[in-house]
């Protein structure tokens, strides 16, 4: 059984920072994509980001330019960096990660409001 346990979240202000993240119990260079997925009050989970065993990432639209995610395979952590919030963002933050079959964090808050 793969663990995966998301830290890192809180509350922030409108602008502020934080960094998610995502501690894999098994070795993360054997999943092919590593991801964070959010899902806000009374809307679907939606891709935030995604990063592959290459070290390939993709974004979705709405954070481009301010999130980042990484994966540090010699500490089977995936982070993600978020820059300029805003209370758009506000939702729960998990950790995903896939081959052949998919695994699940518990999830983190993130909550942005002045």
């Amino acid at each position: 059984q793969v663990q995966l346990v998301e830290s890192g979240g809180g509350l922030v202000q409108p602008g502020g920072s934080l960094t998610l993240s995502c501690a894999v119990s098994r070795a993360i260079s054997n999943f092919n994509v590593m991801s964070w997925y959010r899902q806000a009050p009374g809307k679907q989970r939606e891709l935030v980001a995604a990063v592959t065993s290459y070290g390939s990432t993709n974004y979705a639209d709405s954070v481009k330019g301010r999130f980042t995610i990484s994966r540090d395979n010699t500490r089977d952590t995936v982070y993600l960096q978020m820059s300029g919030l805003s209370p758009a963002d506000t939702a729960v933050y998990y950790c995903n990660a896939r081959k052949y079959v998919e695994y699940w964090g518990q999830g983190t808050q993130v909550t942005v409001s002045s």
